[in-house]
């Protein structure tokens, strides 16, 4: 592991980003749509519809999702032998019909990530991913916008089940950053939900939140800055709350300016 560099922590050395809904909005077209033609190859009459999906994503992990459903509208499967695996099964390929959709080219990079990568790997800033997704998810969506692996882009990749606890839970956090062989201080975390902020917060990162469609309106107390997304050139970031944007679109100059400022604090 390298060692850590004691000017490390008064300047900027990494980003690390959420996935779903930060660097796409995956969830309405992409994870739902997976997971109920999943549901009907194993003969389930579940359908997540839209605003049903909406309400699942306050639980963090697929499985979990799952598992969550069923305690509320069928709690006998709980009781049946078996169905743990069952929800294992069913997650493989519903993970395998989202790659399917992912690689297809139907879910785009959201505003602004596409160029704040390149300039981010180009200025020798350390990029890291902190997910629930399933590898193969993330690397579909990779390849699909890319054109390259995810491991092309990304020093460390934390996704899946490489930890425990799901976020809130700091752990993904706590990994990437043991990985990355730095303190939480040298880094920013990018997130687009209250979940995802209270994860990377607890973990010691500030973060900026992006809000995605489903996440819109929650509450975003403690994000260093939260803007509608990270913008372009020819469309401006937008505003919403914590530390203003001195950018018209946010860069690495803002980016730096912004961990400065919240290092002073």
């Amino acid at each position: 592991m390298p060692k850590e560099n004691p000017s490390s922590r008064n300047h900027l050395q990494a980003v690390i980003f959420d996935v779903d809904g930060t660097l796409a909005e995956t969830e309405r077209d992409g994870h739902r749509v997976a997971f109920n033609h999943a549901f009907a190859e194993f003969g389930m009459t579940w359908h997540w519809t839209p605003d049903e999906y909406a309400t699942l994503l306050g639980i963090a992990g697929g499985k979990e999702r799952m598992r969550h459903y069923a305690a509320r509208y069928a709690p006998h499967l709980l009781q049946q032998r078996g169905f743990a695996d069952q929800v294992a099964r069913v997650y493989r390929r519903k993970s395998e019909i989202y790659s399917f959709i992912a690689l297809g080219g139907s879910i785009p990079l959201r505003p602004g990530v596409r160029r704040l990568l390149a300039e981010l790997r180009a200025a020798g800033i350390r990029l890291a991913i902190a997910t629930t997704t399933a590898h193969a998810s993330l690397n579909s969506l990779i390849v699909a916008n890319f054109g390259c692996p995810m491991e092309s882009l990304f020093e460390v990749i934390g996704a899946g089940d490489q930890v425990p606890n799901k976020k809130p839970a700091p752990d993904i956090y706590t990994w990437v950053l043991k990985r990355l062989g730095l303190p939480a201080t040298a880094c920013l975390a990018v997130e687009d939900t209250h979940i995802g902020l209270n994860a990377a917060r607890c973990a010691g990162l500030q973060t900026i939140v992006t809000p995605s469609d489903y996440s819109a309106g929650e509450n975003f107390a403690g994000a260093l800055s939260v803007v509608a997304d990270l913008g372009e050139p020819d469309a401006p970031a937008r505003h919403l709350a914590g530390a203003p944007l001195s950018q018209s679109h946010v860069n690495l100059e803002q980016l730096q300016n912004w961990h400065a400022n919240a290092s002073m604090c």
